[in-house]
């Protein structure tokens, strides 16, 4: 497995001595947690849309994002999971990484200050050289869109 130095910066002093850097919870996890960095707690109703704060920046090597995914658990046992997923940043994006979550449930959900709230995946990127041409080749599944395999 490779590792790529990605560098990372705690917007406010508090959250370095309150909150965890994102992390690997096990030697084999893909993903680091992501904790919240809000103050007191916030309540995300069912249906409702929040964007929580993490209280750092990251600076990423150009050729790699990080894809922001949803905690198994989480959209599991409670139903909140991301409003995009997997969300992106960018290797350019010098600002905050915030989280945008939702609640399906049928039930209020309360997130509070060092709750994991996300998953970050750092991934390479490949850039696309689009050519334009007249017609496409064939293909057994042609044009069949959506359940066109019978699923």
């Amino acid at each position: 497995m490779k590792s790529i130095s990605v560098k990372f910066c705690w917007l406010h002093c508090s959250n370095e001595s309150e909150l965890n850097l994102p992390r690997y919870e096990t030697g084999g996890a893909a993903g680091m947690d992501v904790e919240a960095a809000v103050e007191g707690s916030v309540v995300i109703d069912p249906g409702e849309r929040v964007l929580l704060p993490t209280g750092f920046a990251v600076a990423l090597p150009e050729g790699y994002e990080f894809q922001v995914r949803p905690r198994s658990g989480l959209a599991v046992k409670h139903g909140v999971t991301l409003v995009n997923s997997p969300g992106t940043i960018d290797a350019d994006y010098r600002g905050e990484v915030q989280i945008a979550l939702i609640n399906l449930s049928k039930k209020s959900y309360t997130v509070a200050r060092g709750d994991r709230i996300a998953q970050l995946v750092l991934a390479d990127v490949a850039r696309a050289r689009l050519q334009l041409v007249t017609e496409l080749d064939e293909t057994r599944r042609g044009s069949g869109g959506f359940g066109h395999t019978g699923a």
